[in-house]
C-alpha cells in the first residue's frame, strides 16, 4: 500500500493506481483508509492509556493518604518504611476493590425481601441500549447518545477482548486449539452483552462475544467498582447441545396457536434444531385442533420432538406449567415457560441457555409487549403483518416490567424451590409467587429487557370470579395493553378533535 501512494506514475486527471483493476480508486481513498486504520488505533491506545492512568491515580492516592496517617502516627520514618508503605497501599487497594466485588451480587445471589429489591440490567450491543427506565424523554430502544456513555461500553467490550486474546493461567485456557494458533477475537465477535449499577458498590458487565463461525460462546464477567475495571471471570460457553424444553399451557385459542406454530416452525425447527416443545392442553374443546396442527407440522418437517398433556380441568397456568416439568422424564433440562402470544427468535434461545445455570442462575427476561395494532395503525387501511409490527419504538410497544411470566431456568432448580403456589386461582400472581422464591434463595436472579422476545396483542379478558386484587391487576395491564400515553391521549381528546377539524 506504501508502495503504491509512493511509487505510482502520476497521470491526467485524478487517474487510478495500478493494481487495482476495474476500480478508479486514488491516492485520496488510501490516504484515507490509512487514516481511518490511524485513528482506530490511536482511540484504543487512548482507551488504554485512560486505564493505565486511572488506576496509577488510585494507587497514588490510596499511597498518599497512608502516607499522611503514618507520618501522624511517627513522624520520623526512615525510607525503608516508606517504601513499605508505598507497597502496603498497593495491596490495601486491591483488597478494597476485591471486597467490593465480594459484596455485590456477581457471584452468588443476594437474598431480596420482594421483587422490588430486584436491580435489572440493561442489555446492549455495540450499536443500541435497550432500557426499562424511558420516562418521556428516553425510549426502549437507544443509540447512546451521551459521549460518556459511548465510551464506556466501548471501552468495556474492548476491556472484555483484552481478557479473552490475553489469558491469564487461572482462566484455563490453552495458548493454542491444537491447531497451533490461538484465534484472535475483534469488536465485530461481540454478540450481547447487560449492565447494571449498584449505587454503594460499582457497576457489573456481563459481555458474551461468539466467532461466526464457531458454536462456542466466549463469557467475560467484569466489574467497575467505582475506579478501574477488574476482571472477575472469563469462561468458555459450548451451548451446542443444550435443549430447551419449551412449556405452553394452552385452552382454546386455536388459531393463537397456529400463529404460535409457524413462529415455532421458523424459529425453532429451521435455525435453531435443539428444542422440544410440551404443549399442557386444558379441556376437550379444541384438543383435536391442537393435535391436528402438531401433526401437520410433524409430518411437513419430520418434527417429533414434542409432547401433549392433556388435562381435563379448568384452566390454571402455574398447573398446566408444573405438569410441564414434571412430565420430563430424560433427567436435567433448560425449561422456557412460554406462552402462546409470545414471539421469540434464534438469539433469544441462545440468550436463554447462556443466562440460566443450574443451581446458580435463572433468566427472568423482560418482554417487550405490543400495543393494539388497531390503535397503532389507524392511519392505515389494515395493520402490517406481525414480523413488520416487531419493532422497539415508544408508540408501538412498551417493556413488560411487571410480567414475570416468560422465563428461562433448570428443572432440578424449578423442582428444589417447590415449583408454583398450586393454590392460586386465575390471573397473574402464581408467576410473581414463584419469582419471590428465587429471591429470597441464594440463585442469581438475571432480570433484563431482551429484544428478542415479543409480546403479541390480544384483547384481554377480566373474569368475575377473580378476587378484587387479581382483579385490579388485569385491569391494569389491560390499561397498558391498549396504547401508548399519546395514542390513549388521542382516543380521549377525540371529540376535541373533531370539533375543532369540524370548525376549521
Amino acid at each position: 500500500l506504501m508502495y503504491l501512494l509512493e511509487c505510482a506514475p502520476q497521470s491526467d486527471g485524478n487517474g487510478s493506481l495500478p493494481g487495482v483493476v476495474g476500480e478508479n480508486m486514488g491516492k485520496e481513498y488510501y490516504q484515507a483508509l490509512l487514516q481511518e486504520q490511524e485513528e482506530h488505533y490511536q482511540n484504543r491506545a487512548t482507551s488504554l492509556k485512560r486505564q493505565i492512568a486511572q488506576l496509577k491515580q488510585e494507587l497514588q492516592e490510596m499511597s498518599d493518604k497512608l502516607k499522611s496517617l503514618q507520618e501522624k502516627k511517627t513522624p520520623k520514618v526512615n525510607s525503608m518504611n516508606y517504601q513499605g508503605t508505598k507497597e502496603q497501599a498497593s495491596n490495601d487497594l486491591l483488597e478494597f476493590l476485591h471486597s467490593q466485588i465480594d459484596k455485590a451480587e456477581v457471584s452468588v445471589g443476594a437474598k431480596l425481601p420482594s421483587e422490588y429489591g430486584v436491580i435489572p440490567f440493561e442489555s446492549f450491543t455495540s450499536m443500541k441500549v435497550f432500557q426499562l427506565e424511558m420516562g418521556l424523554t428516553r425510549h426502549p430502544e437507544e443509540k447512546p447518545v451521551r459521549k460518556d456513555k459511548r465510551d464506556e461500553l466501548v471501552e468495556v467490550i474492548e476491556a472484555g477482548l483484552e481478557v479473552i486474546n490475553n489469558p491469564d493461567e487461572e482462566d484455563g485456557q490453552d495458548e493454542d486449539d491444537g491447531v497451533g494458533e490461538r484465534h484472535l477475537y475483534n469488536e465485530n465477535d461481540f454478540i450481547e452483552g447487560y449492565y447494571r449499577t449498584e449505587r454503594d458498590k460499582g457497576t457489573q458487565y456481563e459481555l458474551f462475544y461468539k466467532k461466526m463461525d464457531g458454536m462456542e460462546y466466549r463469557h467475560v464477567t467484569l466489574f467497575r467498582p467505582f475506579g478501574p475495571l477488574m476482571k472477575v471471570k472469563s469462561e468458555t460457553v459450548d451451548i451446542s447441545r443444550s435443549i430447551i424444553n419449551i412449556i405452553v399451557p394452552l385452552a382454546g385459542r386455536t388459531e393463537a396457536f397456529a400463529q404460535f406454530m409457524q413462529n415455532f416452525r421458523d424459529v425453532c425447527i429451521h435455525q435453531d434444531k435443539r428444542v422440544h416443545l410440551t404443549v399442557v392442553y386444558f379441556g376437550q374443546n379444541g384438543l383435536s385442533e391442537v393435535r391436528s396442527i402438531l401433526e401437520s407440522v410433524a409430518r411437513e418437517t419430520n418434527f417429533h420432538n414434542y409432547t401433549i398433556v392433556s388435562l381435563n380441568e379448568e384452566f390454571n397456568r402455574g398447573r398446566g406449567l408444573d405438569m410441564g416439568a414434571r412430565a420430563w422424564e430424560k433427567g436435567e433440562v433448560l425449561m422456557f415457560f412460554c406462552d402462546v402470544d409470545v414471539y421469540f427468535t434464534a438469539e433469544f434461545l441462545n440468550s436463554c441457555r447462556l443466562n440460566a445455570e443450574p443451581g446458580k442462575k435463572v433468566f427472568y427476561p423482560v418482554v417487550f409487549s405490543l400495543y393494539n395494532p388497531a390503535i397503532v395503525y389507524a392511519n392505515q387501511e389494515m395493520p402490517p403483518p406481525v414480523e413488520q409490527q416487531l419493532v422497539h419504538k415508544k408508540d408501538s410497544g412498551f417493556w413488560r416490567d411487571f410480567g414475570f411470566g416468560m422465563t428461562c431456568q433448570y428443572r432440578t432448580d424449578f423442582l428444589t424451590v417447590g415449583g408454583f403456589d398450586l393454590e392460586v386461582k386465575g390471573w397473574g400472581v402464581e408467576d410473581v409467587h414463584l419469582y419471590r422464591k428465587y429471591l429470597h434463595g441464594d440463585l442469581i436472579v438475571i432480570r433484563t429487557p431482551v429484544p428478542g422476545l415479543f409480546h403479541l396483542w390480544h384483547e384481554k379478558h377480566c373474569a368475575d370470579e377473580l378476587t378484587p386484587e387479581q382483579y385490579r391487576m388485569c385491569i391494569q395491564s389491560k390499561a397498558m395493553n391498549e396504547a401508548s400515553h399519546s395514542h390513549l391521549g388521542m382516543l380521549v381528546f377525540r371529540e376535541e378533535i373533531e370539533t375543532h377539524l369540524r370548525k376549521q
